[in-house]
């Protein structure tokens, strides 16, 4: 009969030798916080197959295993080099470290595992915090955002707006890459304002600034037009809008510190008690 110890053992050996093969074929049955449910036979190969390559050369650290032939738990720490997207975070490069337990049980059918891990405490293992969001509520959709700002006040003359739309966490991830190197590049035009972007469900939104609308030609920079080929050549992403928008009105105000009175800024306004709010605000 199968005995639960060792099943342990063979099943993290089976990690660290990184093979996904031999990880299916260690046990009957497999859960992890990442497997979306009970996993058997290729499911399972695939799904160790993917967490493989996110997270190489897997060095496990055993600590207690309490149990005997039919249940045992061990507890261990994972030391390993993140090399492709997850949970939408881009490849980093570098190495991460998280803890977690294994219960393994056994019955007729053979070995059954449940991994345990915080995959919060992993995220913040490579150098992102959490931000939780509202699910859908049929109305409306939540997301996050980013801002980069250049320092300069002058109030757009021209804006661009793209969206793309994703298929997954590990496109997502892509996308992130590419739109970074795409900040970079615009930061160093001389129209450019400032830049902020969005996710909303699964499109990723970028919101550009520029002093006018001569200098939009910034954002064909080689960052974008990689960008560009990836989507027309590469298969990336499954949609795409790209516009620019000239501003019709556009107004700043702010409230004096002291007597509370809305002024509008950029202009020659001050409040009754002298205050003057100075230049407009960066995007």
């Amino acid at each position: 009969m199968t005995d639960a110890r060792k099943t342990a053992e063979e099943h993290l050996r089976a990690w660290c030798d990184g093979d996904p093969e031999a990880v299916a074929a260690a046990v009957a049955s497999y859960a992890d916080p990442d497997s979306g449910g009970t996993l058997a036979g290729p499911a399972l190969a695939a799904h160790a197959a993917a967490v493989l390559a996110r997270f190489r050369n897997l060095r496990f650290e055993t600590g207690r295993v309490a149990g005997d032939a039919d249940a045992a738990v061990v507890s261990w720490t994972l030391t390993a080099d993140h090399r492709d997207a997850y949970l939408g975070i881009p490849a980093t490069g570098g190495a991460v470290t998280v803890t977690g337990t294994d219960l393994v049980t056994v019955d007729a059918d053979g070995a059954h595992v449940r991994r345990d891990f915080d995959r919060l405490a992993l995220a913040a293992g490579l150098g992102y915090g959490a931000r939780f969001v509202p699910e859908s509520d049929g109305t409306r959709e939540f997301g996050v955002s980013a801002r980069a700002a250049t320092g300069r006040t002058e109030r757009p003359g021209a804006l661009v707006l793209t969206w793309l739309e994703v298929r997954d966490d590990a496109e997502a991830a892509d996308v992130d890459l590419l739109s970074v190197e795409i900040v970079k590049s615009l930061r160093a035009a001389r129209g450019f304002l400032g830049v902020t972007t969005f996710d909303i469900g699964d499109r990723k939104y970028t919101l550009s600034a520029f002093d006018r609308p001569e200098s939009v030609r910034a954002v064909h920079a080689r960052p974008h037009q990689r960008a560009v080929r990836r989507f027309f050549k590469s298969g990336l992403c499954t949609r795409v809008h790209t516009s620019v928008w000239r501003p019709i009105h556009a107004r700043d105000y702010a409230r004096c510190p002291g007597c509370a009175a809305v002024v509008v800024t950029g202009a020659d306004a001050a409040c009754p008690c002298g205050w003057t709010p100075g230049d407009a605000p960066t995007l």
